[in-house]
């Protein structure tokens, strides 16, 4: 695994960036970087397939993931997430799940973990047999899925790391929270009474509490976070930056929309009185929570894809379903390959300015200009992190940075001072924009342990030439050189490396 971290830092040297890009003055060196149009396979973004299972009366029905499929969505075609719908048919009359189904829900988390991908995931009880749908619908009374949430929590924070993000669920036909035969009138679905919102209210905050903190779920419509969680429709009433990321249930409460396009309020997605502020909030809010969802019906104009990219943009949309509905995508011919770059973020390092040399422990100038040119910024949580990158060891050192504000259409600038390695060397400099979690980050081997590379979960950067396919990690094209010195220099507080490989 060594040979292999050394091959790789020699392709990169002839693959790098251009030395016609960079300028330096002797102590520090300052580069561009050309980007790239190509489709990446990015984490929490982008298109997604639709994969559900059941489990009926008898036990049948559950058709678990396979492995080989899903690394296969991520290798040809550069999806990295499913959505994962879990059908709880025969529990809808039962408190109790079974051993036998918790099993298998989990088994599906480590095939997901294996193959290098993530799910959006949902809870529901039932599917109509034909439509209309009939009554009842099947799914269960507010005590009992309390009851199931909880039996469902160990599962959900053992796997809180390959889980994008939670759609509310459990609620009404396909659990989106409509035709329900215990949370409004069965009869007439458009009546919810304040005792049936007080229910659903329930059900939120219990998801809330099974799932960590750092952890998000979706609400089908705007209004039922208005009025779960108690904020009004319009801009003002969505997340500031102050309120984004600290833990509050308005904080951690996103939207799916699974009629986009469909008409001019989405099939009853939109109910504010006008339409556009509904989608006011929504616009707000997601500059901070998670958008996405699936078109539902041709409607030129507005499913072309002039009128849909606009919306997608407006509404930070991170996702898409690619298999429904098919007509519309397809009527937006090759542009689909602009809403595969654009669905959520997509970062391209514009410029470096980067210390040349020190001393041991002595301090690197890092000055980073990175762009977003996608239509949303991440969600969960990432580590930014600078990769000393040497022949024998390698070091790495975490930047105080948060992506999440790294927002649509700006530009954000990295300045910071960190400590060098105080082994003296000869150190490639390069990025790496990490899954928090420790069982999903790229890793150099050290001696005598047994984990091994992990790149699919790394964020790759919109650069050509610049990613290290085997590490995960962005190559900035620049090498630090640790001069030997008699005394070692002294960072004081600064962020310092440690031994990574």
């Amino acid at each position: 695994m060594r040979r292999l971290v050394t091959l790789v830092a020699l392709v990169s040297l002839l693959f790098a960036p251009q030395a016609a890009a960079a300028q330096g003055n002797g102590s520090e060196t300052t580069r561009s970087y050309p980007p790239t149009d190509a489709v990446l396979a990015n984490q929490e973004r982008g298109f997604y397939h639709h994969t559900e299972t059941h489990y009926r009366a008898d036990g049948s029905g559950y058709l678990p993931l396979n492995v080989a499929t899903l690394r296969g969505f991520r290798t040809q075609e550069n999806i990295t997430q499913i959505l994962r719908v879990f059908y709880l048919e025969k529990f809808a009359g039962q408190d109790s799940l079974d051993p036998a189904y918790l099993d298998l829900v989990r088994a599906d988390f480590q095939t997901i973990r294996a193959a290098g991908v993530k799910a959006i995931v949902r809870f529901a009880y039932a599917q109509p047999p034909g439509w209309p749908p009939t009554i009842p619908y099947g799914d269960a009374p507010v005590a009992r899925v309390l009851k199931h949430i909880a039996q469902l929590t160990p599962i959900l924070r053992e796997n809180a790391d390959v889980i994008a993000v939670v759609q509310s669920g459990f609620v009404g036909l396909w659990g989106e929270g409509y035709y329900t035969d215990h949370f409004a009138d069965p009869q007439d679905p458009s009546i919810v009474t304040d005792q049936n919102w007080a229910d659903r209210r329930a059900v939120i905050m219990g998801l809330l509490k099974a799932l960590p903190k750092d952890r998000m779920i979706q609400v089908r419509t705007p209004y039922m976070k208005q009025r779960m969680l108690g904020v009004p429709t319009g801009a003002e009433g969505g997340l500031t930056a102050d309120q984004a990321y600290n833990g509050t249930p308005v904080a951690r409460v996103g939207h799916h929309n699974d009629c986009f396009l469909a008409s001019p309020d989405d099939f009853g997605t939109y109910l504010s009185d006008p339409i556009e502020l509904d989608k006011d909030f929504v616009a707000q809010d997601t500059n901070y929570v998670p958008e996405g969802g699936e078109t539902c019906a041709v409607n030129p104009p507005r499913s072309e894809w002039d009128s849909a990219s606009a919306e997608m943009a407006r509404l930070h949309f991170s996702y898409l379903n690619t298999d429904y509905n098919q007509d519309v995508l397809d009527s937006w011919g090759d542009n689909i390959t602009i809403a595969k770059q654009k669905l959520g973020y997509r970062f391209a390092l514009e410029q470096s300015t980067l210390t040349n040399a020190t001393m041991p422990s002595g301090t690197v100038e890092v000055d980073l200009r990175i762009r977003n040119d996608g239509w949303a910024a991440p969600y969960n949580p990432r580590q930014v992190q600078l990769i000393f990158q040497g022949d024998k060891r390698s070091y790495r050192v975490n930047l105080p940075a948060d992506p999440r504000f790294w927002g649509a259409g700006t530009t954000t600038t990295l300045d910071r001072q960190v400590c060098a390695p105080a082994v003296p060397g000869q150190y490639r400099l390069l990025l790496n924009l990490a899954d928090p979690a420790p069982r999903l980050q790229s890793q150099d081997r050290l001696p005598g342990s047994t984990e091994t590379y992990n790149s699919a979960y790394a964020i790759q950067l919109a650069n050509a030439g610049t990613w290290q396919a085997a590490t995960g990690y962005n190559d900035l094209g620049h090498t630090l050189t640790v001069t030997p010195q008699h005394s070692s220099g002294s960072c004081g507080n600064l962020p310092k490396p440690q031994l990574i490989g």
